[in-house]
């Protein structure tokens, strides 16, 4: 088996563990890979490229939090490999092992004993007259949104070819299952099992308060057109990569052909995650 490591590389925890887990490793005649910048902090003989890291690995270990792990699933998702979150602080609903949990886990990884589960992503393509700009894939989610000094935005909104509505908002997040306890949850979007095969359409602030989130199957080709003339309007992709949009661009969102494969914790479920960091019954 070969395991690759990466994580926040401005970290001296991730160094820390990167290298004794390495030579853990090592000595259970695991092949290990280490993210080039905590490789060289370390002096790892299999320092690769981060871009490497996905094609001379089996099982790839993120260690952060949810954002780094968004950012490492878009790096490995192309290749279908399990990917394990491992997180610094407390839990995460990506990042769902802890430190004291990693060794145990890791034993059972080894052992081939893990149990992986799906999670679809989106695909975005941006449209200007009619040519492509751009063409992305994210786990969470794709926004539209206003800049800070912007006023409500007109966007207007096609599934499968029908016109559903117009929206005057501060903007539109499109989220999958996973990206349901993200932005979307915070602008009154539902929470969703994350496995179940939707896409949740959440207004941001709509000026109608008829304009309520709208949940569609994933298998929904969904378009939206910007109708505001500005130059303060962006789209953003996991809360990581931003784009410029114009008045007549075009977004279209659709299932993405890629989809992550994470290792679930075989100390709690998604329901003992949730309660924990929302809080419930405190």
């Amino acid at each position: 088996m070969r395991i690759g490591l990466i994580g926040k590389a401005n970290n001296k925890e991730v160094f820390e563990i990167a290298d004794e887990l390495s030579k853990w490793l090592a000595k259970r005649k695991v092949e290990v890979y280490v993210e080039e910048e905590i490789g060289k902090k370390i002096d790892h003989p299999n320092s690769v490229p981060r871009s490497v890291l996905p094609e001379v690995s089996d099982v790839v270990l993120v260690f952060g939090g949810d954002g780094t792990f968004l950012d490492v699933a878009r790096l490995v998702c192309r290749r279908n490999i399990p990917i394990l979150g491992v997180n610094l602080g407390g839990l995460g609903f990506l990042t769902e092992i802890t430190i004291d949990e990693l060794y145990p886990v890791v034993e059972s990884i080894i052992k081939g004993e893990f149990v992986t589960e799906k999670r679809e992503m989106l695909s975005a393509v941006i449209r200007r007259r009619s040519k492509s700009i751009g063409d992305y894939f994210v786990l969470n989610d794709v926004v539209i949104c206003k800049g800070a000094m912007a006023r409500v935005i007109d966007l207007e909104i096609y599934i499968n070819g029908s016109r559903v509505t117009s929206y005057r908002a501060d903007g539109l997040i499109l989220s999958t299952p996973t990206g349901s306890t993200a932005y979307s949850l915070s602008a009154g979007g539902p929470i969703v099992y994350p496995t179940l095969p939707l896409t949740i359409i959440t207004p941001i602030s709509p000026h109608m308060l008829t304009n309520r989130p709208l949940v569609v199957s994933n298998e929904s080709t969904i378009k939206v057109k910007v109708l505001t003339e500005t130059s303060d309007i962006y789209l953003t992709l996991d809360g990581q990569l931003g784009v410029n949009l114009e008045k007549g661009d075009e977004i279209e969102v659709r299932k993405s052909d890629n989809s992550v494969r994470l290792i679930r914790s075989p100390f709690r479920d998604y329901f003992t995650i949730l309660k924990t960091k929302l809080m419930w019954g405190k």
